[in-house]
Formats: C-alpha cells, sequence, structure tokens
C-alpha cells in the first residue's frame, strides 16, 4: 500500500522521492508516532511535502489511497446532527415573506438568542419562535427569515447575520496553471511599472572600478532587480468564494511565479485580529494581524482577493465576525492595514456592475478609498498601476 501511495503522490505531481519513502518507512519503524491515522497523516504530510501550495493536492491523495480508514470514536458535535437537517424547505409566498420581520438591531438578536438558549429543552422544526429546523425564525437552519443567526446547515437564503458553524475550508493549489498566462503578464505590469517608476541605485563596485581605471569620477547606476516588488496577498476563503475558487487559484499560481518576495495568508469574509496559512488549521494556527504589520515593511504592495459579500455587521461591529467572537471591528483592521500599506487594492471576482447592490460591497470600497477593481484582466491592469502610483 505505502508504495501505491508513493505513486499516487507521483502521479499527483508532488515530487516524492524514494529517499523520502524508506525516511517515512524508518520513522514507522522506530515507532515515532502513535499508531493513528491522523499521526500517520501528519508524518507522511512533513516527509512527502515540501511546499505549501501542495498540501491540498496531497491531501486528495492521502483521502484517496486510504480512504475506508477510522475516524477517533470520541469525535463530538456541539450540536445533534438531527437538528441540522430540515426536514423539508418551507416555501413562503411574497406576502408571507413579508409578515416575517427582523428583530430589530444586532446586540437584539444576539441577546434574543441567548435567551431562546437557555428556554429551550428539545427539538423544534418549523414554526417562527424557537431554535430548529425549517419555519420562520431568525434562529436554526432551513427557514427564511430577513435577518438571524444560521446554525449549522447550508446556507439557503444568504440572509444570515452570523453563522455559528465550524467549516471546512481548503488550501489554494500554488500549481495550478488553467488559464494564468494572461495573468501572469497582467502581474508582470507591475514589476515593469515599478522599474519605470524606480530610480536607479549606485552600484558601488563597478563605480569603484570604473574610476579606477578612468583616473576621474566615474559613477556607474544598476536599475531596480528583476524581482524587487514585495508583495502581500490576503485571500478571501469558504461561503460565498466557494464559487470562485478556480479563478483564485490561477491568480494564486500566477502571483507565486511572477513575485519572488510574495507572502500570503487567508481570511474569511473580512481580515481580522488573526489571519492564516493553513486552512485546515486555522483555528490552532493563527498568525495575529498585529505581527503582519510588525513584520513586513511598509514597501510592500497589499492586494486583497474577496468578494466583500457577507453581512455589514461583519465588518461594522464586534462581535460581527460569522466564526468567533471579535474585539474589535473588520473596519478597524482594514484601516489598519491599509494606513500601514498605501499601495493596497481590492480584487472582486464579483462582477463591478453587480457591485452597487451589495451593502457590504459598498463599504469596503469606502474603506478601500475606491481602490477596488474586478477580478479580470483589464482589472488586474488597473490594480497594478494603482499600486505603483501608491508607492
Amino acid at each position: 500500500m505505502f508504495l501505491n501511495f508513493l505513486d499516487a503522490l507521483r502521479a499527483a505531481g508532488i515530487p516524492a522521492s524514494l529517499k523520502e519513502h524508506l525516511l517515512l518507512l524508518e520513522a514507522l519503524d522506530r515507532e515515532v508516532i502513535e499508531r493513528t491515522p491522523e499521526e500517520f497523516y501528519y508524518l507522511s504530510r512533513a516527509v512527502y511535502v515540501k511546499d505549501e501550495g501542495l498540501l491540498d493536492r496531497f491531501d486528495q491523495v492521502f483521502a484517496h489511497v486510504f480512504r475506508g480508514l477510522a475516524t477517533p470514536a470520541d469525535a463530538k458535535a456541539e450540536i445533534p446532527a438531527d437538528w441540522l437537517k430540515a426536514v423539508a424547505e418551507k416555501f413562503l409566498s411574497a406576502e408571507e415573506m413579508e409578515k416575517v420581520r427582523s428583530l430589530g438591531s444586532w446586540d437584539d438578536i444576539m441577546e434574543t438568542l441567548k435567551k431562546r438558549l437557555e428556554e429551550q429543552k428539545e427539538r423544534h422544526q418549523g414554526g417562527s419562535k424557537w431554535i430548529g429546523t425549517g419555519g420562520t425564525s431568525p434562529f436554526g437552519n432551513g427557514g427564511y427569515n430577513p435577518e438571524g443567526v444560521r446554525i449549522g446547515g447550508t446556507s439557503t437564503h444568504k440572509r444570515a447575520l452570523k453563522v455559528w458553524d465550524q467549516r471546512e475550508f481548503r488550501n489554494l493549489d500554488s500549481t495550478r496553471e488553467l488559464g494564468t498566462r494572461n495573468i501572469k503578464v497582467a502581474l508582470r505590469r507591475l514589476r515593469r511599472f515599478a522599474r519605470e517608476g524606480a530610480a536607479d541605485e549606485l552600484d558601488l563596485d563597478a563605480t569603484i572600478e570604473g574610476t579606477a581605471r578612468q583616473g576621474w569620477l566615474d559613477v556607474r547606476m544598476r536599475p531596480e532587480r528583476h524581482n524587487a516588488v514585495k508583495m502581500l496577498l490576503f485571500l478571501d476563503v469558504g461561503g460565498s468564494m466557494d464559487p470562485f475558487v478556480t479563478l483564485c487559484e490561477e491568480l494564486f499560481s500566477a502571483a507565486t511565479a511572477e513575485f519572488k518576495n510574495l507572502e500570503f495568508f487567508y481570511f474569511h469574509n473580512c481580515p481580522y485580529e488573526g489571519v492564516w496559512k493553513d486552512n485546515r488549521r486555522r483555528f490552532a494556527e493563527r498568525t495575529p494581524t498585529a505581527d503582519v504589520l510588525h513584520k513586513f515593511g511598509q514597501d510592500y504592495r497589499l492586494i486583497f482577493v474577496g468578494d466583500a459579500s457577507m453581512s455589514p455587521y461583519e465588518i461594522s461591529t464586534p462581535g460581527g465576525s460569522v466564526e468567533h467572537m471579535n474585539e474589535e471591528s473588520g473596519a478597524i483592521w482594514m484601516r489598519r492595514l491599509t494606513n500601514t500599506y498605501a499601495a493596497a487594492a481590492w480584487l472582486n471576482p464579483i462582477p463591478a456592475d453587480q457591485w452597487g447592490y451589495s451593502q457590504s460591497i459598498r463599504m469596503v470600497r469606502e474603506l478601500m478609498d475606491d481602490r477596488m477593481y474586478p477580478l479580470t484582466i483589464a482589472g488586474l491592469d488597473e490594480a497594478m498601476r494603482e499600486l505603483t502610483r501608491r508607492r
């Protein structure tokens, strides 16, 4: 089976060698890990994967080769699974929807949810008050309400202002090559614009050599290096970004190929106090956003990639994040990032003619000083020019 695993990794484009295979066998022979599927997964991943961009591909191969491995017996969900299965979709007429009202402000909704969690003692389906499935209650999943808290399940009407559910996002594959040629050309323009707008550097060695040979001061200059552009890439993943995974992978692959000094981080919907490198470990291994601001200098260009489609509370309100209770609003962290990195732009995969219909997109555009561009070749070209002007 292990040889099949090695062959499958190679077939998927992961450069796994026989030496690494023997290293894995030696580690198993010396019992450096416990004999559990999870421990074996992390050991084999550490041995075979040397590039973060190949982690998702490794996961696919591992799941295919070792399908059927047992999961931990004590894995428990905080919410019973049968509560999260809507028995039936409740279709409401326009008149019925008009009768269903929002509870009011963010604080009103969260306080009401707290009270109903304390009062409710059993499963509920349908109806307009309790936490359950279907119906018109602002709490639960599978029903209709113009504003509420979705607990588990899948999004049906795209109207929840907060989501309580642990969701899994997958990493973007930096080796994706489908359709990246034009994207690479557009990104390459940033390097050209940077060279045109940058002063040449003094070539000290050539100046000394020329002066000694000529007998007079012979100043020699050298142009900015080929890969001198420094880039910070913030990628929105999960939820409403799922339909754009392929497009974002193409951009990620092209950026990885074009910029030597590239750092990337993931976020969900809006940047908060923490970002991450690995979506599977996003709760356990987060990088404080403040550390990013202190570690990477102001000469970095910052690009956000996301649809900016979310509840307005996620931008404006502490505690508005769909995945955790953030102490500071997303707008505060957006301002800190754009104040630190003057050269910043937001790339949006949603067509520009649809931006005016979304309140959250309008809010993000305002925070970005209107530096939002469509994720198209023309939009990339405009964004690259903007990043050069703001240097």
